[in-house]
């Protein structure tokens, strides 16, 4: 719904985003060039290549939650807030599961841990052969990662700060980015949310990725929109 009705008056100033101060967003923990990190060698499958990373990210975000997940609870984040964007979980059958925040991060990491240490889907054995789902099934797990790796910052980067972490949660954020613009993993407008944070950390690291044409101006018409997913 929307915050307030169309009647020609602006809209109130949005909150001061705290993690896309200068003197934040240029803490990292490496200066590697993560454009050649997340290119697709040669002669390595492009499947074994997606699960190699996709696992990987996996693991990292489950335990840059696991950094700050006493501070999202029940109370604090009553809903998976994003910004202006809540967030819903589809079970199963599609039903429609409103949650909390520490809830839907929780059922994210079970049902990633589940696909990742599925032989039938993540095969790690010689010879066994990737599921014909298997591309979609990793273009799901990249957008609940999102989903977690956004909330963190909307919501829990003070104590992100506090902890002294952001320079890897800024590292993890650019890397995980231009791996899913490299193979076009997530929809753009699903990462629109976060274009002004995408823009200041990757900006000069996107060009020639897939899907890099994706600015930060198209998020500005919905920012003062509560939108539901």
């Amino acid at each position: 719904k929307s915050k307030g009705k169309p009647n020609g008056k602006k809209p109130a100033p949005e909150e001061k985003k705290l993690y896309l101060e200068p003197e934040y967003t240029k803490s990292r923990i490496t200066d590697f060039e993560f454009k050649e990190l997340v290119m697709l060698p040669r002669e390595i499958d492009l499947n074994e290549w997606l699960a190699s990373n996709t696992t990987t990210f996996f693991h990292h975000i489950n335990l840059q939650y696991s950094t700050i997940s006493e501070f999202c609870t029940g109370e604090s984040c009553q809903t998976m807030a994003v910004c202006n964007t809540q967030y819903y979980w589809y079970d199963e059958r599609g039903k429609k599961i409103k949650c909390t925040a520490p809830q839907y991060v929780d059922f994210v990491m079970s049902s990633v841990q589940k696909l990742v240490t599925d032989e039938d889907v993540f095969p790690t054995k010689y010879g066994k052969e990737f599921p014909n789902s298997f591309e979609s099934l990793v273009k799901k797990i990249c957008k609940y990662l999102f989903h977690v790796l956004a909330h963190i910052y909307s919501s829990h980067f003070k104590e992100t700060l506090a902890l002294e972490l952001h320079g890897h949660l800024n590292t993890l954020y650019t890397h995980f980015i231009l791996f899913i613009r490299e193979f076009n993993l997530v929809d753009p407008k699903e990462t629109t949310i976060m274009d002004d944070l995408t823009e200041v950390l990757c900006s000069s690291l996107l060009f020639g990725c897939n899907g890099s044409g994706n600015g930060s101006s198209n998020s500005a018409g919905a920012q003062n929109h509560v939108k539901e997913r």
